[in-house]
């Protein structure tokens, strides 16, 4: 355990609160250091030196003690009438750096049960003033935060490297759905592909304006835009209806292996299949479904091509109609034009693609726990450091 001296922030820093208003101050060549991460601009500046910059409004407000940051600046900046600079008084003794990096470690407990208030949580300056924290001599200042700066751009290199590979894959995919489609070329519209029998392309009662009541927390689901993404399927929405009243909406009803489109809004044009595991659902108007012809198409296949294929998008793109609310129709999805190879062709292609899917998929899990990993290292070295064990 650390042998270091324990002295108030207010022996060490002297206390300067910012004056500039945000929404008022003119923008100009100075840094504005706010509450929010990212830094605007002012046309004065305040204060000149490296300083702690410490909100003094919760992060959240709704009543809640949080602080989500504290910020290092230096130079000539300003400063937000809802900061307080934290200033050493002797840069001999006391390293800028420091503060920030020990307060940003422990702001929760040092800081956050500071915060007084019930609908504005806010803090005193005079109780910042009063916080104590180790303070070991300058040049074992400067080394923890060499180390704490050194291990953190390691942390964020890969992150990077692991992002990036990740981009890497999922481009692959792409390029990958280019190379087997373009042997594709017996061009057919969607109509080829779907049941003739009529009611085959279909939507559901209910807009965007659900009927509260109608819906239960629980029972069978009523399939959203929020739950059809580009090629893949999951249930977000949250609307489910009693089994009594399916009864009556059956006519809606959508089918494992039925391709998803969603034709409304900003999120138009998607497509997905319905996995097995929906064996129960209906959709709202916003989205139209298709069952497909088994012996002429594989779900997934013309799902890819209306996802992926730059031919299909444009002939789909081509029938949208609106600008403000842009919308499709089953008719347009219908003419829509696509590649429809035999069938053991299309399965072939999907196969292909899900082994390569599969393996994108492990990679991003991968990177997942990594990340996590990542996320969890840093913490914990900077507690160790400002215990004394670094």
């Amino acid at each position: 355990m650390s042998k270091w001296p324990v002295v108030k922030l207010g022996e060490l820093c002297r206390m300067e609160k910012g004056i500039s208003p945000i929404l008022k101050t003119q923008p100009g060549d100075y840094p504005l250091v706010v509450t929010a991460e990212f830094r605007r601009t002012a046309n004065n500046w305040q204060i000149e030196g490296s300083a702690v910059c410490i909100p003094l409004v919760s992060s959240t407000g709704h009543g809640d003690a949080a602080l989500h940051r504290v910020h290092y600046q230096e130079g000539k900046f300003a400063l937000s009438n809802l900061l307080v600079a934290l200033l050493p008084k002797d840069p001999k003794s006391c390293f800028t750096k420091y503060i920030y990096h020990l307060l940003m470690v422990r702001k929760d407990k040092l800081l956050v049960p500071l915060m007084r208030g019930s609908a504005n949580v806010a803090l005193k300056i005079q109780d910042i003033a009063n916080v104590e924290i180790p303070l070991p001599p300058l040049t074992e200042q400067r080394h923890i935060v060499a180390r704490i700066e050194e291990l953190a751009a390691q942390i964020q290199e890969a992150r990077v490297l692991r992002r990036q590979t990740v981009e890497e894959a999922a481009a692959l995919i792409n390029a990958q759905i280019s190379v087997l489609f373009e042997g594709a070329n017996c061009w057919k519209s969607v109509q080829d592909a779907v049941l003739p029998e009529k009611g085959t392309v279909r939507s559901g009662p209910f807009g965007s304006q659900l009927l509260h009541e109608e819906f239960t927390t629980s029972g069978i689901a009523a399939i959203g835009t929020r739950d059809v993404h580009t090629d893949h399927f999951k249930l977000k929405s949250g609307w489910f209806i009693s089994a009594e009243k399916f009864q009556t909406l059956k006519r809606y009803q959508v089918f494992p292996g039925d391709i998803l489109c969603t034709i409304v809004g900003a999120s138009i044009g998607r497509f997905c299949v319905v996995p097995d595991n929906i064996p129960l659902a209906f959709t709202t108007k916003h989205i139209q479904a298709l069952t497909l012809n088994s012996i002429k198409a594989e779900p997934r296949f013309v799902s890819l091509m209306l996802n992926f294929h730059r031919r299909c998008r444009e002939s789909l793109f081509s029938q949208v109609e609106g600008s403000a609310q842009p919308s499709l129709n089953a008719g347009k999805i219908l003419r829509t034009l696509l590649p429809l190879p035999p069938l053991p062709e299309q399965r072939r292609i999907v196969a292909e693609l899900n082994a390569l899917q599969a393996e994108v998929d492990a990679l991003k899990r991968l990177q997942a726990e990594s990340a996590a990993e990542l996320d969890a290292l840093l913490p914990a070295v900077l507690d160790r450091a400002f215990r004394g064990e670094l």
